[in-house]
């Protein structure tokens, strides 16, 4: 993460604030009144969503509308727009839409520079290999002249059958080649990379689940769909990773333990091939770290 910032004061500011709003400028006018530096605004916008809205699917279900035309539908998307920012702040419930448009409405009304980036995520086994699709929200926001990447929605915590509340900064301008893990845009020159990675590629990629592990850490396999008639009935990985850890795998069942070498910060390790298998969790230390999905 960008941490350049002493975010201290405007973290605690935020927690006094309250946790909806009848309208959306009220807030925005708090935020001008307690905070000076566009960097200190963002921070206090991003804080305020991440701690105060609670993902629900159901809000998918508010805002479906139907047109007869390109006019109609400009006017609607506009209205709907604004029906769901307001759902947003008052009822504190949204999807990544009210996320990402409440970020970018107080960002406008704050006179900072930022645009809403739609484009594709890599949450589960089965988003390994699959096509592309514009099934997420995010943002981007410029501060002292240089875009930098947001996720509210990803910041605010997680949804398994219930919304689990964990706010997090790790999606708080974060890193690229961090973002990128998970994040692919519909428009390439939104991934604020150095060089191009084609859809296809990050397709393919496997599901890296460490905050701080990146795509460019994995020499082997560097694809994340494995063909065992390729891998002579094991698997060898070579990973880049200087800490020292304790490796194991589940192919959904029980973890197994494997033995691991070190060659100058390159971990390497191999697994076995299971029969009928179709997914592969790598673990560190017990936590998830990267998966894999069997073809």
């Amino acid at each position: 993460m960008v941490f350049g910032q002493d975010y201290v004061r405007v973290d605690a500011t935020i927690e006094l604030y309250p946790e909806t709003f009848e309208n959306i400028e009220d807030l925005a006018a708090m935020i001008s009144r307690d905070f000076s530096t566009d960097e200190e605004k963002v921070r206090g916008i991003y804080s305020w969503i991440i701690r105060n809205v609670a993902y629900d699917p159901d809000e998918y279900k508010k805002f479906n509308y139907n047109f007869k035309n390109y006019r109609e539908r400009n006017s609607k998307e506009e209205k709907v727009r604004e029906q769901t920012i307001n759902r947003t702040l008052s009822k504190g419930i949204a999807v990544c839409e009210g996320y990402a448009m409440l970020f970018e409405k107080l960002c406008n009304m704050q006179g900072i520079s930022n645009y809403l980036v739609r484009g594709d995520i890599k949450t589960h086994f089965n988003d390994i290999g699959r096509p592309f699709e514009k099934i997420h929200m995010w943002n981007v926001a410029v501060i002292d002249g240089q875009g930098y990447l947001f996720d509210p929605t990803w910041g605010a915590g997680k949804y398994q059958g219930k919304f689990i509340r964990e706010p997090s900064y790790f999606y708080y301008k974060t890193p690229p080649e961090l973002f990128i893990k998970t994040h692919y845009p519909e428009l390439q020159e939104d991934t604020f990379l150095g060089s191009m990675v084609p859809r296809d590629v990050y397709a393919k990629w496997p599901l890296i689940i460490i905050e701080e592990m990146t795509q460019d850490d994995i020499e082997m396999p560097l694809t994340g769909i494995i063909d065992p008639e390729t891998s002579l009935g094991q698997i060898e990985f070579g990973i880049r990773w200087d800490t020292s850890v304790a490796v194991s795998y589940s192919f959904g069942n029980e973890k197994v333990e494997v033995a691991t070498s070190d060659d100058n910060g390159l971990l390497h390790f191999a697994i076995p091939f299971e029969l009928g298998q179709r997914n592969l969790l790598i673990y560190f230390n017990d936590e998830p770290a990267i998966a894999y999905k069997i073809k």
